[in-house]
Formats: structure tokens, C-alpha cells, sequence
């Protein structure tokens, strides 16, 4: 019985680990490609398009004056331009610091919300800001955002050139990778996340997630949706699902590139990304009950790939884990010959290369020291992913049963150091 446990996880972690081999592939052909297209669609002269960039801010008084000095520095034309601060019942200084700049330049205002419609999290805060906004496109940005000035052009461009789009993504790197040790792996998972999943998606099956910052989507559709989804703490994966069920598809177009500040500290990495696998596993319970009922069947890629990863390929490295450690102390009579060990060895060589990969399509990023951070990373940060979704899907099924109120967790932001580094 242990045996048959151990080949079947083996089978499932190396399904995901093909996919994810496949997956890379296409983001390395996509980023020889990219330049080509970006060309291409500058020499198409199409007018451009009215624009509001929302930006949800509750406490955000760290890091709200560098996200609006950036806005002030975009290339988009001001006359085509609205930057709409949502300042979400913050009782810090936000709402002093974005009035400020409001003041400085006509195209940025100010929304201050405050309880009951205010305070409730990022979705409706959005909702809030698209209501006081006029653009024909709605691009978002969060807070801690510092987008380069041709971001906003580049994602229009992609909106305007291709009409089948519904949503242009851009690329974000992080601002603050070189903080410490949990930066620099952010920075790694970053990177890899958006050349593998991101952009190999994009290029093997016209289909990409809705990031929660730098991307783009048609006003008409957003009104068509009804804005986000209140409930979902993935508010970004959910409106993805429902886009791509309106028969459009999301583009990943890493021309756009924002930079953006990640956690400096495990306690606020934990709190976030556990808010990112309860949200994903809303999704995921959302949409796989009415799945039949979608128009688009094309969204079962993403939703089934999403149930692998949370239900099927999390089992199977769990279980494995589980016996290997168990046959420690108690002896199972496993029969693991040459070739399962093999196995093992080749699936951790073909994460270090797909990781190794997604650094070398990055300037600068492709060094030793990353080098071993990525052997490091496989041994513990990437095995803490296996606590985070046991803990999330333990929340998420006592919300559910309870029916408890969705709770927004803030993520904590930093004081800007000197050692924020640009190296696009």
C-alpha cells in the first residue's frame, strides 16, 4: 500500500513538473518574440484612449508619494489621463499626501471613503473608484506601485491593437528584492511565476491571470461584469475567470512593467499569501459548482490547473513527504528502486532549471548568489507553500460552514531604503 502511495504521488508531482517544463518553454519563446510585436503595434498610429488608473489606498502613507510621483512621470498624454486615489478610510496620512498632489496636477483626484460603504477591502474600493471614473480603459495599480513611465502607454497599445483582448497584463518586478534573504526569493518566485505561468500560458493557450496591479481592462466589459467581486479575496484570479467566460481572452504583455514593494518580514509574507490561497480556493469552489454552466469552456485550463495545484499535486507531495518521513521511524517495506530515486533527483535538477531560466530572461538577475538562493529556495521556501495551503483551505472550509464574513487582511508596507534596485 505504501509503495503504490509513493508511485502515485511521484505521478503527480511529475505531471505538474512536465506542465511547468511546458509552460517555460513558451515563456522563453514569448520573450524572443516580444520585442517584434512591440514594434509592430508602435507602427500602427490608432488613437489613443481615454484612461483612469484606479489605486486603492487604505494606510498606504509609506509608500502613497512614490506611487504618485511615478503616476506624475507617466508618457501617457495628461488631457487623455485620470489617476483616481481611492483613500479607503485610511487614519494615517494618505489622504493628506494624495490631496497634495492633487493639488500639484489636475489629472490626479482624490476619493476619501469612510464605513459603512468604505474599509470593506480592495474590491470595494475598485468598485468605488469605477463609479467616480470616466475612461474608456481602467488600469490598476496598487499603492506600494512605482509603474515606468511608459507602462500605461504599453498596456493601452495592447487594448488598442488587439481587439479580442479584454485585458492587457504587464510585468512587475520587485522594487525591493535585495532587502534580505525573503526579498531576494520573492524576487525568484516573481520572476519565475510570471515567465512560466504568466507568459507560457499566454503563448501555448491565449490565456493569462489578472494580477492585482498593471493591467488594463475595457471599461465596457468591467460594466458588463458589474465590477469586482466583493467576496473574493483573489479578487483578481475571480475577475479573470468571468472575463474569459465573456469570450475574451487576457494578454500578457511584459512591455508594461510597474515595480512594486514585496514583504520584508515572514509574518507579513505569511498573512499575504495565505489572503492569496483562500482567495484562489474561493475560486476554485466558485466556479468548478456552476463549471457547466460557463459559456467559455475554456476557462476548465485555468480552473483545472488550479485543482491540481491546491487538491491534487498538494496530496501528492504531502503524502510522499508523509511516508518517506514515516519509513524514518517505522519500517514500511518500501520498495523504491534506482529509478523512483532518479526521479526525485531529475524533478529537483528541472526546478532549479526552470528557475535558473526565468533569471536569465532578466537583466542582471542570473547571478551566483542567486544561484544558490534558488538551491536554497527549493528546501525551504518553496516548502512552507505546503503549510500555507493546509492552513488556508482549513480557513476557507470553516468560513464556509460558520458563514463567517470575509475579512481583508492589509499587507504591511516599508519604509524605502537605499538599497532598492531598479535592474529591469
Amino acid at each position: 500500500m505504501a509503495n503504490t502511495m509513493v508511485y502515485f504521488s511521484l505521478f503527480l508531482i511529475w505531471l505538474m513538473l512536465l506542465y511547468h517544463m511546458v509552460l517555460m518553454q513558451g515563456g522563453y519563446l514569448l520573450s524572443l518574440a516580444n520585442r517584434k510585436l512591440e514594434n509592430d503595434w508602435q507602427q500602427n498610429k490608432i488613437p489613443y484612449p481615454t484612461v483612469s488608473i484606479l489605486i486603492p489606498a487604505h494606510n498606504e502613507a509609506v509608500v502613497i508619494a512614490k506611487t504618485l510621483e511615478a503616476m506624475s512621470n507617466l508618457t501617457y498624454p495628461n488631457y487623455l489621463l485620470e489617476v483616481i486615489v481611492i483613500n479607503d478610510n485610511s487614519n494615517d496620512q494618505t489622504g493628506e499626501i494624495a490631496e497634495s498632489y492633487a493639488r500639484k496636477f489636475s489629472f490626479i483626484k482624490v476619493i476619501h471613503t469612510k464605513p459603512p460603504n468604505g474599509g470593506k477591502g480592495k474590491s470595494g474600493a475598485l468598485n468605488i473608484g469605477l463609479a467616480h471614473s470616466t475612461g474608456e480603459v481602467i488600469c490598476v495599480y496598487d499603492a506600494d506601485n512605482a509603474p515606468e513611465p511608459d507602462a500605461v502607454y504599453y498596456l493601452t497599445l495592447g487594448l488598442q491593437n488587439d481587439q479580442k483582448a479584454g485585458a492587457i497584463v504587464g510585468k512587475f518586478r520587485v522594487i525591493n528584492a535585495n532587502r534580505n534573504l525573503l526579498t531576494r526569493l520573492i524576487n525568484i518566485e516573481t520572476l519565475t511565476f510570471q515567465w512560466l505561468a504568466q507568459a507560457g500560458r499566454w503563448f501555448w493557450f491565449k490565456m493569462t491571470t489578472i494580477p492585482g496591479t498593471n493591467f488594463a481592462i475595457r471599461r465596457s466589459i468591467l460594466e458588463e461584469l458589474g465590477g469586482w467581486d466583493e467576496k473574493a479575496l483573489s479578487e483578481d484570479t475571480e475577475l479573470s475567470f468571468r472575463v474569459y467566460n465573456l469570450g475574451y481572452y487576457i494578454r500578457f504583455f511584459p512591455s508594461a512593467v510597474t515595480w512594486e514593494q514585496e514583504p520584508e518580514t515572514f509574518r507579513v509574507w505569511w498573512n499575504q499569501r495565505l489572503r492569496w490561497a483562500r482567495g484562489n480556493i474561493y475560486v476554485i469552489s466558485k466556479f468548478l459548482v456552476t463549471f457547466f454552466k460557463l459559456k467559455n469552456k475554456k476557462v476548465g485550463i485555468d480552473l483545472g490547473y488550479f485543482f491540481f495545484t491546491y487538491f491534487l499535486f498538494f496530496a501528492g507531495v504531502i503524502t510522499s513527504h508523509f511516508i518517506l518521513i514515516l519509513n524514518l521511524f517505522i519500517d514500511l517495506d518500501l520498495t523504491i528502486g534506482p529509478v523512483s530515486i532518479a526521479l526525485i533527483v531529475i524533478g529537483f535538477l528541472l526546478f532549479v532549471t526552470e528557475e535558473l531560466l526565468a533569471l536569465s530572461l532578466e537583466k542582471n538577475q542570473l547571478t551566483l548568489k542567486n544561484v544558490w538562493i534558488v538551491l536554497f529556495m527549493y528546501f525551504s521556501y518553496s516548502q512552507l507553500w505546503l503549510l500555507l495551503v493546509v492552513n488556508a483551505v482549513f480557513l476557507e472550509v470553516k468560513r464556509m460552514v460558520l458563514r463567517q464574513e470575509v475579512k481583508w487582511y492589509k499587507t504591511k508596507r516599508f519604509e524605502s531604503g537605499e538599497d532598492e534596485d531598479k535592474t529591469a
